[in-house]
């Protein structure tokens, strides 16, 4: 019994595997993986066809459907003076017979203003017709920034040292931006004398809701504000390129003072990059691109600060420093003004009692750091030889002198 029931359990197990590899055998090929070169190459060629102003190469490697819309956005490119463009794939997925979907990093560069590429995530569409590679379609992903060209026609205004671009924009409107511009960078360097680029681009779209879509937030985020400035904390020359975005809808609402003060305030964020890291607080970076700003101007501090000289004649001197989450918009109008001008007299008072060399060493050795952790207490005593609770103490008492 045992010795013949053992044979038919190994003949029915072997009949079974018979009957199953026949049927694995009859499994769908896995299809097989884009080819990542020669989309990479489809990609490089349209970039050098863009920098060379060759339209029709440029069209090349697009499907005839998306023609109209590649056609449009390289007329709209055609006033940015571009140095580099370029797009480096960073995935490829397949989605269908013939079609992948691909993320790439487009990184371009303005001629003569970026050290550094100004860096966007673009999701393309391509399909494989008769064995060569098309763009369907191309996109910003989800959440990411629009680029200024793809909001309508861009107009370029050059100035000596700034380089304006604007849609919806009048030629007089960029030209008095340009001037603008010019005049504060020799402000920023001023009162920033270590080496920078010495320019800046200045970008102006057709509304607050536009600037919303360059800036990736919401536009109510930026109601009121004129300005602000892109960029990466630490700068470098592998840092993505910096962009001065000003607000139409608030700048215009300036007189020429603000203006001229908008403009410095952003441009000395731009020549402070390379020293702002994160451990540089906001009453810091935002104080000392208001002393930029204000300086030499002959303002007084009352008039420069009227929110918190209302607190401190009314008696209710601020018991510390501002925290950065005093600089959110969110915090209201008064609040917010009241951080400006707190990290402004803070840096003034720098200034006025130590000198404006140990203003800029203090902020330098702040930013020397790469942790906020213990960076201002040991630029404080290394530079200006203070506790931070002594020097919250001589900044309440400033107050009281300047504003009282």
């Amino acid at each position: 019994m045992t010795f013949r029931t053992r044979p038919r359990a190994r003949g029915a197990a072997a009949a079974l595997l018979a009957v199953l590899l026949p049927l694995a055998g009859c499994a769908a090929p896995k299809p097989p993986a884009p080819d990542r070169p020669a989309i990479q190459r489809l990609l490089d060629q349209r970039a050098r066809a863009l920098l060379a102003r060759d339209e029709p190469g440029y069209l090349a490697a697009v499907d005839p459907a998306l023609v109209p819309a590649a056609r449009t956005e390289f007329e709209r490119l055609a006033a940015v003076p571009l140095a580099a463009w370029s797009y480096r794939l960073t995935d490829v997925e397949r989605t269908g017979p013939g079609r992948v979907t691909a993320r790439a990093e487009l990184g371009y560069r303005v001629e003569g203003y970026d050290s550094g590429p100004v860096t966007g995530t673009r999701i393309l569409d391509l399909a494989d017709q008769g064995g060569r590679w098309y763009v369907t379609a191309d996109r910003a992903a989800d959440g990411a920034p629009q680029q200024l060209w793809q909001q309508g026609v861009v107009r370029a205004r050059a100035g000596k040292r700034s380089l304006v671009l604007g849609v919806g924009q009048s030629r007089e409107r960029l030209a008095e931006i340009a001037a603008a511009a010019d005049a504060a960078v020799p402000a920023a360097s001023g009162a920033w004398p270590s080496p920078w680029a010495g320019r800046v681009v200045v970008i102006v779209p057709a509304s607050t809701n536009a600037m919303g879509r360059l800036l990736g937030a919401p536009a109510s985020a930026y109601r009121g504000i004129a300005a602000v400035t892109t960029g990466e904390a630490g700068g470098g020359p592998k840092a993505p390129a910096d962009r001065i975005i000003v607000n139409p809808e608030a700048y215009a609402g300036l007189g020429e003072f603000g203006r001229r003060f908008v403009l410095t305030h952003e441009t000395t964020h731009v020549a402070t990059r390379a020293r702002t890291t994160a451990a540089t607080p906001l009453w810091l970076s935002e104080g000392f691109a208001d002393w930029a700003a204000y300086r030499g101007s002959g303002r007084t501090p009352a008039a420069a600060a009227p929110e918190l000289a209302r607190e401190v004649l009314a008696g209710r001197v601020p018991a510390a420093l501002p925290d950065d989450k005093d600089f959110a918009f969110g915090g209201g109008a008064g609040a917010l003004a009241r951080a400006y001008e707190g990290g402004w007299l803070a840096c003034a008072m720098i200034a006025d009692k130590w000198g404006e060399t140990e203003l800029t060493a203090f902020y330098g050795a702040v930013g020397s750091r790469k942790e906020r952790a213990g960076a201002v207490e040991k630029a404080l005593n290394d530079v200006l030889g203070v506790t931070p609770e002594e020097f919250t103490a001589r900044w309440r008492a400033y107050l009281g002198e300047r504003l009282g």
